[in-house]
């Protein structure tokens, strides 16, 4: 996979990450099935709970458009080594895919390639979840 249209993407969005209270921006890129580049950034607020993840907030721009099928993945932040997703973008991401390709990247080179089933391998799906007999 070439990742690079996808990293130039989100350090390019990365620098629109509003952060005001942790200095701590992170950008995500989402590649969907027909090759569109879904951009996300974090989102902070003064009330901690209502922030925004910028992987969220990517399959939240990329449903608006009208997208549901999600191919890749990228991350980056400053972190060393690089941030990956956390639990609810994971599980937000399995929402819509059984697996996908992310690459976690930071500012300074460093890349890590994985997947979405090794960050969350035994994922909830409503879906599977069974009625219990009463």
């Amino acid at each position: 996979m070439d990742w690079n249209p996808l990293l130039a993407a989100a350090r390019r969005a990365r620098t629109h990450a509003y952060a005001p209270y942790s200095g701590y921006r992170v950008a995500a890129a989402l590649l969907t099935g027909d090759g569109t580049v879904v951009t996300g950034v974090n989102v902070e607020n003064g009330l901690l709970t209502l922030g925004v993840c910028a992987e969220r907030q990517a399959v939240g721009s990329a449903i608006a458009a009208g997208h549901r099928e999600f191919v890749a993945l990228v991350v980056v932040t400053e972190s060393s080594p690089p941030a990956r997703p956390c639990g609810l973008c994971r599980q937000t991401l399995v929402e819509f895919v059984d697996d996908l390709p992310i690459l976690c990247a930071n500012e300074q080179g460093e890349q890590e390639e994985t997947r979405l089933t090794e960050l969350l391998p035994a994922a909830f799906r409503l879906a599977d979840a069974r009625p219990t007999p009463e």
